[in-house]
């Protein structure tokens, strides 16, 4: 039996003995885009960050394809929360692009023609091959987004991690992330994706995760995206409209 692209087992987080996951336990579907939502604080990024070995566990196993995350770096892609990123370091779109190479190369390869062209394939799915030399401090928030976008597009992983790639951005940025989302799942890759805006949930993706703290729910979008669940993971802080009016959903 194929291994699944995620496996996480019994994982708990908690800051300064503050419980910030309990539990979690899901295996996410190959070739789907998978979207994690929850009101704030409910402990979404923290489930990435300590999928990936950024934060530290209080226990739990995680696994990629039936490996450990170690062993299977090259097929993760993340693109993490702008806001957490330096972008005054002094370096240019193409180099940042590049960097999702390296994991190819191993360590004493320096990239060369070959990624170079590579990166630049992928600057142009974002529409940012015209920045290739602008430095990235220089550039909108949407653009460095999309900058970021090109890393793991070019770093040809087989599982993404997004947090919040949506936040902030125009709408021509939007549209790249969603036609790119659209790309990887033509071709087979999994993403998941942290998100915010309840309106878009049913349109982006085709299973969801309704978090706080715990999973509320795991699923294909049409069995977990229900006003049941929604209350439960939201509590009072949620109003639901119609599903005729456009699923919108406001946070109160």
């Amino acid at each position: 039996m194929k291994p699944s692209p995620l496996t996480i087992r019994n994982l708990s987080v908690a800051y300064r003995k503050k419980p910030v996951l309990r539990d979690i336990e899901f295996e996410a579907p190959e070739g789907k885009l998978i979207g994690i939502v929850g009101p704030n604080g409910a402990g979404k990024s923290t489930l990435i960050k300590a999928t990936l070995g950024l934060i530290p566990r209080l226990c739990g196993e995680v696994s990629i394809y039936g490996e450990p995350y170690a062993r299977q770096r090259r097929r993760v892609g993340y693109v993490p929360q702008r806001e957490s990123v330096d972008w005054d370091f002094p370096t240019n779109a193409l180099d940042v692009v590049m960097m999702g190479r390296y994991g190819h190369l191993g360590w004493f390869r320096r990239p060369g023609r070959k990624e170079r062209a590579i990166a630049m394939e992928c600057l142009d799915k974002v529409g940012m091959s015209a920045y290739a030399d602008r430095q990235i401090s220089q550039l909108s928030g949407g653009q460095q987004q999309r900058i970021f976008l090109a890393r793991a597009l070019a770093q040809d992983a087989d599982l993404y991690f997004m947090d919040e790639p949506f936040v902030g951005v125009d709408a021509a940025t939007e549209k790249a992330i969603v036609a790119l989302l659209g790309e990887l799942k033509e071709q087979g890759k999994t993403v998941l994706v942290v998100h915010h805006d309840l309106a878009t949930v049913e349109e982006y993706f085709d299973w969801l995760m309704l978090l706080n703290e715990t999973i509320v729910a795991f699923g294909p979008v049409e069995r977990t995206f229900t006003p049941e669940h929604l209350q439960t993971a939201y509590g009072g802080k949620l109003t639901l409209l119609g599903r005729d009016e456009r699923s919108a959903l406001i946070l109160g």
